[in-house]
């Protein structure tokens, strides 16, 4: 009873934006090498800012390769600092303000070797970098409504830009800022449920827990959710969709190289049946889902359905409302 109980306090808990320790990896733990900064894993951070006029923050770069071009305010994590912190000094180094991050608006990803986490953030204090103040980090910064001319070093922050307003204007996920809590690898957490609507979970064993695997380098960091399915129901693997919804919360410490610098992304993951089946010569057949989970063909894996009423009702208002911070594969 008491590990039931347990378990259903750390679902409440990552449902409602908390984490915990990770302390087991249940897949994926051989073809990974601990996340050390410098050597295989570079984190970026971005920072969306506007002002009362709706302007967005910007900065004119000083790297050769984009000398004068335009970007947000980013750069690369630190060996020994957090995410937040590298997000203030990365506004403060570029275009002269004191910040707050306000929260994750959108996870970036090209496997655990290359992640970006864009923040919603806040000017606090200083005041914007003039071209006197011209250095190494930036040559200025500015204030852009969004409209008049300027050549931008990639077009891919107005998306960011955009999600940033969207937030604003109505915020589609709670506030989620980075937990210190630390990891080695780069790992991924689920919450599995069958269908979305049927509140049944896939746990591991012995101890019950949430399944968690390791991010491996060949692949999509949400790849992970993909192995912890194909290892515990593998004759059903093929005829299923697995898609990570998004991140609950996640979790980072970075104090220690080598030690401390993986990330544990806390996600949401459906598992649907899927609609378009075909026989071995790959020609389609007629196929009506049973409504039913899948068989887990692994000892170590079994379905569990949720009893608890308010788990349920939080479970099912994140999946409908996919209040969730999105997680986008760039492969």
């Amino acid at each position: 009873l008491s590990s039931q109980r347990k378990l259903s306090e750390e679902r409440l808990s990552l449902l409602s934006g908390q984490g915990s320790e990770v302390t087991v990896c249940d897949v994926g733990l051989e073809q990974s090498k601990p996340a050390t900064l410098r050597k295989n894993v570079t984190y970026i951070v971005c920072a969306v800012i506007f002002n009362e006029k709706e302007e967005v923050l910007m900065v004119q770069e000083a790297k050769p390769d984009c000398y004068k071009q335009w970007y947000l305010p980013a750069g690369r994590v630190e060996v020994g600092e957090s995410l937040e912190e590298a997000m203030k000094r990365e506004v403060k180094e570029e275009a002269g303000f004191e910040s707050e991050p306000v929260t994750l608006l959108l996870i970036q990803e090209q496997g655990p070797q290359w992640i970006r986490f864009i923040f919603l953030a806040k000017v606090t204090g200083g005041s914007l970098k003039s071209l006197s103040a011209a250095d190494q980090e930036s040559l200025q910064a500015s204030w852009w409504d969004r409209q008049s001319e300027l050549q931008l070093r990639g077009r891919d922050i107005l998306r960011l830009i955009e999600s940033g307003l969207k937030y604003r204007l109505s915020p589609c996920h709670p506030v989620t800022l980075p937990l210190d809590l630390s990891c080695r690898h780069v790992v991924q957490r689920l919450m599995l449920v069958f269908n979305i609507t049927d509140v049944i979970f896939l746990l591991a064993a012995p101890e019950p827990h949430l399944p968690t695997a390791a991010a491996v380098r060949t692949h999509a960091v949400t790849w992970a959710a993909n192995m912890v399915v194909q290892e515990a129901m593998q004759s059903a693997y093929y005829d299923h969709d697995v898609n990570t919804l998004g991140v609950l919360s996640l979790q980072h410490n970075g104090r220690q190289n080598g030690k401390t610098d993986g990330v544990c992304f806390n996600t949401l993951v459906a598992l649907t049946p899927d609609h378009v089946q075909r026989d071995e010569d790959g020609r389609k057949v007629e196929w009506t889902p049973t409504g039913q989970p899948p068989r887990v063909e692994h000892p170590r894996y079994v379905w569990h359905e949720v009893q608890k009423q308010t788990l349920r009702e939080k479970l099912l208002e994140k999946t409908r409302n996919a209040a969730l911070v999105p997680i986008h594969s760039l492969y």
